[in-house]
C-alpha cells in the first residue's frame, strides 16, 4: 500500500532529527494542509495512529507508551510533556481532526 509506504518512510526521516512536514498523497501536508475527515476515513485506524503521531515525532515529542516507543522511537526527541509540544495551527487542528475520526471509527 502506497499510504503505508510513506508512512514507514516518514518515520524514518523523522528519526533523524530534522523537523520537516510528512506528506501524504490522498491527505496533504501535515504542517500546511487541513486534513477533510471524508480522506482521513478512507485511512486505517492503524494509519491515523502513524499519521497523528508522526505530527509529534517531528515536533520532538518523547513518547511513553511502548506502542508509541516501538513505532517511532525516541531518538532525537527532547520534549516530555505533550502539552509543550510546539505545534502550528495547522498540525493542532489536524491532530484534532485526526482524533475525532479515530473516535468515530472506534479505533484504539
Amino acid at each position: 500500500m502506497k499510504l503505508k509506504s510513506l508512512i514507514v518512510a516518514a518515520a524514518m526521516l523523522a528519526s533523524t532529527g530534522a523537523a520537516m512536514a510528512n506528506c501524504y498523497e490522498i491527505i496533504g501536508c501535515d504542517d500546511s494542509d487541513y486534513f477533510q475527515r471524508a480522506d482521513l476515513r478512507q485511512l486505517s485506524c492503524q494509519s491515523l495512529y502513524e499519521v497523528r503521531n508522526l505530527i509529534y515525532k517531528q515536533n520532538g515529542f518523547c513518547f511513553s507508551t511502548q506502542r508509541a516507543k516501538q513505532t517511532f522511537g525516541n531518538e532525537g526527541c527532547s520534549i516530555t510533556k505533550q502539552s509543550l509540544v510546539r505545534l502550528n495551527a495547522v498540525e493542532r487542528d489536524n491532530v484534532a481532526t485526526i482524533a475525532a475520526v479515530e473516535k468515530t471509527m472506534g479505533c484504539n
